[in-house]
């Protein structure tokens, strides 16, 4: 078990994975980072107890010190890189260790890696999280975990020292599989919920009383309690997920479809969609601006 005051390796400080590892320094553990990035790192080190924080210089320099080391990478090839590259984790990790990928990874990926670490006695858990950066920020994050009892029980204390609500899902990789279905479901629900505005407005409704319809009815969801008023009829766009996330997430849903053999014609349909937001707006917009490229003259097209 992992216990507060102990040094935790986390590679990754980047959007999400700066507030969660000063979440965990917040909460008595130690942080042995690693990130190309120099702001990042005087980010995270900023305010820090005198020796709560420390550097790698590579992966390989955070498997030489750490117990257990969380990864928070933008996606499955950077995850293959950190472990499997030059100056990666893989020749370096000591037997015992424990690996906690809280990246949003494909499963089958995910599944890979597990198989390769077991075989020098390393553990590898999968741990994506739901929330924005102010979840992250505040340590209330949810997180969904797939591993066996003994990587959880040495896992749970970290995953409490970022998040409120820890979810165990089942054997690796079933909690990256959850993450892009959940995903998967919220975006369509957005999408919906961005396309009804857009034809409440055409019949020049109150956007403001549909909304309180939808959140009073069956047609209530997330996007509906949480981003409509707040984002789109504001026009602030900024909910903290990023369209090119929602993207990636929804290509690893569509793995998930192909893997298995079922056809998910819907998924298909808002795969679709999704792209060409990301196409006309780009990759960094915020996700809610999903409803501004359904307003566009592109989006018709």
């Amino acid at each position: 078990m992992a216990e507060e005051g102990a040094e935790i390796g986390f590679i990754g400080l980047g959007m999400m994975g700066l507030p969660m590892a000063r979440s965990l320094l917040a909460r008595g553990f130690r942080v042995l980072g690693c990130d190309t990035s120099e702001a990042a790192r005087a980010a995270v080190a900023e305010g820090a107890a005198p020796g709560a924080v420390s550097f790698a210089r590579d992966p390989a320099g955070v498997a030489a010190e750490a117990g257990v080391i969380v990864l928070m990478l933008p996606n499955s090839r950077v995850v293959a890189q950190v472990m499997e590259g030059e100056g990666g984790l893989l020749p370096a990790l000591r037997p015992g260790t424990l690996v906690i990928d809280m990246s949003s990874s494909e499963p089958a990926e995910t599944r890979r890696l597990a198989a390769l670490l077991a075989d020098r006695g390393v553990a590898l858990m999968d741990a994506p999280v739901s929330g924005s950066v102010a979840k992250a920020k505040t340590g209330t994050l949810a997180i969904m975990c797939g591993g066996d009892d003994a990587a959880f029980a040495k896992a749970e204390p970290v995953l409490k020292g970022m998040g409120e609500k820890i979810i165990r899902t089942g054997a690796v990789g079933s909690a990256h599989a959850m993450k892009a279905l959940n995903n998967y479901v919220y975006a369509a629900g957005l999408l919906a919920t961005a396309e009804a505005l857009r034809m409440g407005e055409a019949l020049g409704l109150d956007l403001g009383i549909l909304t309180d319809v939808m959140n009073a009815s069956s047609g209530r969801n997330i996007a509906t309690e949480t981003k409509s008023r707040q984002e789109i009829l504001t026009g602030r766009y900024a909910g903290g997920f990023q369209l090119g996330l929602m993207r990636k997430d929804l290509d690893t849903a569509g793995g998930i479809a192909e893997d298995t053999g079922y056809p998910a014609p819907l998924l298909a349909l808002c795969r679709e969609r999704w792209r060409d937001a990301v196409a006309a707006l780009g990759p960094q917009v915020d996700n809610t601006e999903i409803h501004r490229f359904i307003g566009s003259k592109t989006s018709k097209e």
